[in-house]
């Protein structure tokens, strides 16, 4: 065997060396994502437990706590954090209220593409606390007329409040529990926002 025909023989098998680094841990991926049918990969992205599929909302003109009622499309065009809050509004609901103030605040020039609403149920809240602490707040009673809401809303009657969101389109797509950090949620609506090219 010549030099030439050697050295060919070594180019040829660095040359298939190379296409099998790069090819089978692609084909492995592929194998074990289709081909298995046990093995997917764990985890996910978002804080908030996605709501599958996603609800649409009904359109309602729901009063506010002041005074006026919302014009019924008011969770259309923006992203929403939804918030029921119960009772006096104790440390929990306030810290709540805070939490989505901060995530719409951070989101700097992406903040007017979010809004926060709240809906107070029995007695909730001390409208001084919320005109003084967040006026940028859609303030909702929860009168008869809210109940077609609230009845879309998982886990509503839970101890532990969840803060919802609704996308541009007016669908309840996610609900965070009392124990996500605001920083989960933040990110989430981060990267809804630099996804979305609605709202």
């Amino acid at each position: 065997m010549n030099e030439r025909t050697v050295h060919d023989n070594r180019q040829r098998r660095l040359l298939i060396g190379l296409a099998l680094l790069f090819f089978a841990p692609l084909g492995l991926a592929f194998y074990m994502y289709y081909g298995h049918g046990t093995w997917h990969p764990g985890g996910h992205v978002n804080a908030g437990e996605l709501i599958t599929p996603v609800r649409p909302l009904p359109a309602l003109a729901l009063p506010l706590l002041r005074e006026g009622n919302t014009d019924p499309n008011f969770l259309k065009g923006k992203w929403t954090l939804l918030y029921v809050g119960t009772g006096d509004c104790a440390e929990s609901c306030r810290r709540r209220l805070y939490d989505t103030r901060q995530i719409r605040l951070a989101l700097d020039r992406d903040m007017n593409r979010v809004q926060r609403v709240l809906v107070a149920e029995d007695g909730c809240c001390d409208a001084r606390f919320l005109q003084d602490e967040h006026p940028d707040l859609i303030a909702i009673r929860a009168t008869p007329t809210a109940a077609p809401l609230l009845a879309l809303l998982p886990g509503r009657d839970s101890a532990a409040p969840r803060v919802y969101l609704i996308d541009p389109l007016g669908n309840l797509m996610m609900f965070y529990a009392a124990d996500v950090a605001p920083k989960g949620m933040l990110e989430d609506m981060k990267r809804l926002l630099r996804l979305s090219s609605i709202g």
